[in-house]
């Protein structure tokens, strides 16, 4: 059975090989600094800061106010009552119980909307890739590669096209 899968592998690897060979025209996308640095993308990224910069400031404050109440807790501890100091403790261990559910919602929250938003981008990135594909008659376009010549990258084209649209 191994056999069978490294000739597969070998005969589809030729074939790979002997396309590109008759390719005469080939593009390299740099999909990770496109998704970086495409005007659209820096948008994205400042449309999700303004959206999540107010939540983002509630979980500082809480962290805070935690901060606080322990540093209350380490300086007048001592000194408290028992019943005073297990109802700061009670609150502390509340807080910090809330601030991790709030912070792990958040995360989640922003991690959902980033990845809409990424969506969003690779569809007209794609798009652009294959207007440009096809307006500028290329054989072939990759977006991954261990190796490409700089002469064949077309990011700068597809960052063009992204913002124009």
């Amino acid at each position: 059975m191994s056999k069978l899968s490294h000739s597969v592998t070998a005969l589809l690897l030729s074939m790979l090989v002997m396309t590109l060979a008759h390719a005469e025209k080939l593009g390299f996308v740099n999909t990770e600094r496109l998704l970086r640095e495409a005007p659209l993308s820096v948008k994205a990224q400042k449309k999700l800061e303004k959206e999540f910069s107010p939540r983002e400031q509630e979980l500082q404050k809480m962290a805070k106010q935690a901060k606080d109440t322990q540093a209350q807790l380490d300086k007048e501890g001592v000194t408290m009552s028992d019943s005073d100091r297990k109802n700061k403790e009670r609150e502390l261990a509340n807080l910090n119980r809330e601030f991790q559910r709030q912070s792990r919602e958040f995360r989640e929250d922003l991690n959902l909307r980033r990845n809409e938003e990424l969506a969003v981008i690779q569809e007209k990135a794609r798009k652009a890739i294959l207007d440009i594909a096809k307006s500028e008659k290329f054989d072939l376009i990759v977006e991954q590669a261990v190796y490409f010549n700089p002469k064949i990258d077309i990011t700068d084209r597809v960052m063009k096209e992204l913002g124009d649209r």
